[in-house]
């Protein structure tokens, strides 16, 4: 039987139960008539419970996520969705470095094919780094990379000298150890973390940089396969077949919607507005918003603000990070998190105590794909890294949750300072060979070098 991920009702509502809690709803009642009626919690870690519900459970999870997208909440002023009232809510909305005018024939730092070379690659190494850890605990992270003497981390993960019992109580995630093992890497593989950087390279391609959110979804229905989506992104395009529009897709019986995968697809916005942090916002809200809402916008309109001053090649990852903050209304929860996240990185010597102190905020109440916990993950590791960039992705997917999306988030905005593909250590891109594999459009197999050149011209259209 065919169990699809991230779409049954009966899986759904344990997620929108926590979600309404996190989000300013009082969901008891709701909860309290799901678990008189045998319904499940919430699956921990994949997509799908073990077993499929009864039609009746099914029917009352459907009935039950419709009521409880009517409960109001309590954090609606300070966390809204709608790009003026974010805006409302800014006072340092957003002060970067203005764009050089089109007509300047001569091409910044910030727009140089070796800077979005250095960012491609850096996205990529931090993504296959974290990709054989991704859904375990903490303690299974550091053991595994313990017993081989990688850590603190330093080098992709490896099975040799792993000890058998070890691979038994915590496996390596079955999709990726085949391609993502230090002894196993040919190439970079496909995944999600870098699809979604392709797919807004097609989208600035046809529509430009005043693409609306019905353009990204056209882009997606076009270019994008289904078995390609999870979480938030799964359940939008599944609203598109059904016919709903544009907010409505990402707000439409999606508990996933202040999740991850928006951050993931924001590059590309900071990657194109060199010194422009507000602009890159903005795109990243058009496209952010087919998917999520408050919480899970701003995890992409901070990362693509924070890229964008990245990009000009004349700030340190520390004033990047504060622009990034200038467009996240400030009272949000995700605005609290990066600041204490950053705060803590920026008191403690030892980052393990950083990440321990994350776990013991955020992990008891969040779900390991949740932005707002990634989010600070990813501001601590570059932060206490000083933006080097060996540093900032080991530590990134040193900290767990989400490791192969906050690696790679962690590595863009790394590589973008580095500033050139050369001063990348060779141990983390030679494996690598100058090739992706993908499933978008007719990408499969370029190299990062042609990447680059794509992407720099997207940096001179509107």
């Amino acid at each position: 039987m065919l169990r699809l991920t991230w779409v049954q009702p009966e899986d759904l509502i344990g997620h929108e139960l926590h979600q309404a809690t996190q989000d300013g709803r009082e969901p008891k009642a709701i909860a309290a008539r799901w678990r008189s009626a045998g319904g499940p919690e919430a699956p921990r870690t994949a997509g799908a419970s073990a077993t499929p519900g009864s039609r009746y459970l099914r029917q009352l999870a459907e009935d039950l996520l419709d009521e409880l997208a009517d409960l109001p909440s309590r954090l609606a002023d300070d966390e809204p969705t709608d790009l003026a009232a974010i805006k409302s809510l800014c006072p340092a909305w957003s002060g970067g470095t203005p764009p050089a005018p089109a007509s300047d024939p001569t091409p910044t730092p910030a727009t140089t094919q070796q800077h979005l070379e250095a960012a491609w690659l850096g996205r990529a190494v931090g993504c296959l780094l974290g990709k054989p850890v991704e859904k375990l605990p903490l303690e299974a992270i550091r053991q595994l990379a313990k017993s081989t003497g990688n850590w603190p981390l330093t080098t992709y993960f490896t099975a040799r000298g792993v000890p058998e019992d070890l691979l038994q109580k915590h496996p390596w995630n079955r999709r990726s150890a085949k391609t993502s093992l230090a002894e196993n890497i040919d190439g970079m593989p496909e995944d999600d973390d870098l699809n979604y950087p392709l797919l807004n390279l097609v989208l600035l391609q046809r529509h430009g940089k005043s693409f609306t959110t019905t353009d990204v979804a056209r882009t997606w229905l076009d270019e994008l396969p289904a078995g390609r989506t999870f979480t938030a992104e799964r359940i939008a395009y599944r609203n598109l077949l059904t016919g709903l529009e544009p907010p409505h897709t990402a707000r439409h019986r999606n508990p996933f919607r202040e999740w991850i995968g928006a951050l993931i697809r924001a590059d590309m916005h900071g990657w194109t507005n060199p010194g422009d942090p507000a602009t890159a916002a903005e795109q990243a809200h058009r496209d952010a918003t087919l998917t999520h809402t408050a919480n899970g916008v701003y995890a992409a309109m901070f990362t693509a603000a924070t890229i964008a001053q990245a990009a000009t090649g004349e700030h340190d990852v520390h004033a990047c990070l504060r622009t990034g903050l200038t467009v996240v209304p400030p009272r949000s929860r995700l605005a609290r998190a990066v600041h204490h996240a950053i705060q803590l990185a920026q008191d403690h010597k030892d980052f393990d105590t950083v990440v321990d102190q994350l776990h013991a905020t955020h992990a008891r109440t969040h779900h390991w794909v949740h932005a707002v916990p990634n989010t600070a993950l990813i501001a601590a590791a570059l932060t206490h890294a000083n933006g080097d960039f060996s540093g900032s992705v080991c530590r990134a997917v040193s900290g767990g949750w989400d490791t192969d999306s906050g690696g790679a988030t962690a590595g863009s905005i790394a590589g973008l300072l580095a500033g050139d593909p050369a001063a990348l250590p060779d141990r983390w891109t030679a494996p690598l060979k100058n090739r992706l594999s993908t499933s978008i459009g007719d990408f499969n197999g370029i190299g990062f070098d042609t990447l680059a050149h794509l992407t720099h011209r997207e940096t001179h259209r509107s």
